[in-house]
């Protein structure tokens, strides 16, 4: 069995960060996790510098991207953030619809209906571009605004999404409140509304519950294609989520799903170090585990 693990501390790991990270400390990072054999990495954000100034470097970032082993993924939220990304080169797009209106216009500064409406737009021009396009429901497992989120809503969201033919699904639990028994229900969704759309589950590790929801949903996809998102040394968050924290670790991912018998194609020997140098670029300590424990059996 194989899981497809997409890389996401570029974007997702650096943009909640109180200082910038200078662009050249980020294509070392990026160096860093093309020699793990991390093969799909968003890269940056396409989004306003003022609201986003982590990454207000995206196109320096781009620019210098190594081409050729990896597909590089930008997310973008409207149509000027893919005249960017296209512009830049990008392989793919990740494209943001959230489940919720209060938090979809506390994100995007519009409702969860004109978010479809726009992705919708982007999707049809991004193919025509030769893009490969991913739209990732956020807050589907819970909202930091309006709480609990049924899952009957996010069927309606993926449903509005899946008129405009996505390459792949992703399932995203912004804040880190979810569980099991929501993968399997929101895995139940996916499979009537998305019967053969490869399957993406974004998860972060505020409460403790990631790993959990990790593993949960790589044994639910059985043969299927499926990908995780992870950031190495677990950084990340989302800067208009409150105390929204915490990706999982992909050293951590890595370890949980090869001890349970699945292949991801990466050597986590490469990213443990890294885990500590994010320590000292960031002012703090990375909250992955695997970097202080190591590897068992010992290596």
């Amino acid at each position: 069995m194989s899981v497809s693990i997409v890389e996401v501390s570029p974007r997702d790991g650096l943009q909640n960060e109180a200082v910038p990270v200078p662009t050249d400390d980020k294509l070392a990072l990026i160096e860093t996790l093309v020699s793990g054999g991390l093969r799909r990495i968003e890269a940056t954000s396409f989004v306003n510098p003022k609201r986003v100034p982590q990454l207000a470097d995206a196109e320096a970032v781009a620019a210098r991207l190594p081409r050729g082993q990896v597909s590089w993924i930008g997310l973008v939220l409207n149509e000027r953030g893919l005249d960017r990304a296209i512009a830049a080169g990008l392989d793919e797009v990740n494209v943001v619809v959230v489940a919720t209106d209060t938090f979809s216009r506390r994100n995007q500064g519009v409702g969860t209906a004109d978010g479809i409406a726009a992705w919708q737009r982007i999707a049809g021009r991004a193919k025509a571009a030769g893009l490969r396009t991913t739209i990732t429901v956020a807050a589907a497992f819970g909202c930091p605004f309006e709480g609990e989120v049924p899952v009957a809503r996010v069927r309606e969201v993926v449903a509005g999404c899946l008129r405009a033919q996505p390459d792949e699904l992703a399932l995203a639990d912004t804040i880190g409140v979810g569980v099991p028994a929501q993968v399997r229900a929101l895995a139940a969704v996916a499979a009537a509304e998305a019967p053969g759309v490869p399957l993406r589950w974004h998860f972060h590790n505020t409460r403790n519950t990631g790993y959990a929801n990790a593993i949960t949903a790589a044994e639910l996809a059985g043969d299927a294609p499926v990908a995780l998102d992870s950031s190495v040394g677990g950084i990340g968050g989302c800067p208009f989520a409150p105390d929204a924290t915490g990706n999982i670790a992909t050293e951590d991912l890595v370890y949980l799903l090869d001890r349970s018998g699945f292949d991801t194609g990466v050597d986590v020997a490469p990213l443990l170090p890294l885990a500590a140098r994010l320590g000292a670029l960031l002012g703090h300590e990375a909250p992955g585990q695997l970097a202080r424990a190591g590897w068992f059996p010992a290596v």
